[in-house]
């Protein structure tokens, strides 16, 4: 998971998002004399009475109980995998794109072979078996290690094309905690949307002179321990990238927490005004500009960060605002084909008409 630049959040809390609380309406319970039939001899009236009673106010019990594991474990008009800033969390409330050009459902299937693998913390054995499944489905895929950490390694995949190249990353690892974590969102999400990228844009037809794209996936993104300082301790595989190849890269696009309901991605912060402008201008010409409001969000610590500190504008997709990051319910029901498809599209749009395009 990221880290929150401190002192930068307009009204958020660094990796701390509130569940809301459920809005539970008074459940009125029906007068007994209102609603009992008139007694009749022995008192059998009364007791029909007192029966109706027991059975509704059994049954109110169960309504309330009901809209309390709602509110626990989230429903479409309460919030399920969206945020808590006073959004109804629905996948409806995410545009379908105009435009067909990105496989969304091919990358959740990519997400999903992440997920039934389990916790795949860096340098575990489960990740280095997922990664090798992984490198197989890039473009020239290959392995580049991490230096100081002998089990780590990045996977990159290429398309041709003169440099400097674009990069469109996301990390690969999962935090090793709590015990069970999966990260569906974390970024199991991101990693199917980035390798289905590199097959939709095999598919386009580019000019000769369109950058190359690189295809990177992080190692080591999350850090092994607690620590109070997330950029020295974590980001292990975008640092070792930018440290050898900055000067091969002329952008940089990071994908996230981008597959969660009713996605809204505003400007993260810290990433590169003019890179982010082209983004929400693609997002537009497929139909999806509500996705990419036009505001800033909280400043994050994450693989784009390298970059910017290397002087390469970069760009990080995340709604910082999803409320099951870092939590066990951060799994592949809380994930959106929509909201998937909405960013691949518009990937898609903005590496397409890069030629025509002022800027990085």
């Amino acid at each position: 998971m990221p880290g929150e630049v401190p002192g930068t959040v307009d009204g958020l809390t660094a990796r701390s998002v509130p569940c809301p609380a459920a809005s539970l309406a008074p459940v009125a319970v029906p007068d007994a004399a209102a609603s009992s039939p008139s007694p009749t001899p022995g008192g059998r009236g009364g007791r029909f009475s007192v029966r109706l009673l027991i059975v509704a106010a059994a049954a109110q019990l169960g309504l309330v109980a009901a809209v309390v594991v709602v509110a626990i474990n989230g429903f479409p008009f309460i919030g399920s995998g969206g945020d808590t800033r006073g959004r109804a969390a629905s996948s409806a409330s995410v545009p379908t794109p105009t435009i067909d050009r990105f496989d969304a459902r091919r990358a959740m299937r990519i997400a999903k072979l992440q997920l039934d693998a389990g916790p795949r913390p860096a340098g575990s054995t489960t990740l280095r078996r997922v990664a090798v499944k992984l490198r197989a489905m890039l473009p020239s895929g290959r392995f580049e290690p991490v230096p100081g950490h002998p089990r780590l390694r990045n996977i990159v995949g290429e398309l041709p094309g003169p440099g400097p190249v674009i990069v469109i990353g996301a990390h690969y690892d999962t935090i090793n905690r709590p015990k069970g974590f999966v990260g569906a969102n974390d970024s199991a999400a991101a990693v199917g949307a980035v390798v289905e990228l590199s097959r939709a844009l095999t598919r386009i037809r580019r000019s000769a002179l369109a950058p190359g794209i690189r295809f990177v996936l992080f190692d080591g993104e999350e850090e092994p321990r607690p620590t109070d300082d997330f950029y020295r301790d974590a980001l292990r595989g975008s640092k070792a990238y930018v440290q050898a190849h900055a000067e091969e890269v002329r952008a940089m696009l990071l994908l996230d927490y981008i597959g969660n309901q009713d996605l809204r991605l505003p400007r993260e912060g810290t990433s590169s005004p003019s890179l982010w402008q082209q983004v929400r201008t693609a997002a537009d010409d497929v139909g999806v500009a509500k996705v990419f409001p036009d505001r800033v969000d909280a400043s994050i610590l994450d693989d784009h960060t390298p970059f910017l500190r290397a002087g390469i504008p970069a760009v990080d997709f995340i709604d910082w605002g999803y409320r099951y990051q870092h939590t066990l319910r951060d799994t592949y029901d809380k994930l959106s084909v929509r909201s998937v498809d909405a960013v691949g599209e518009t990937v898609v749009q903005l590496i397409d008409r890069w030629p025509a395009q002022s800027g990085p």
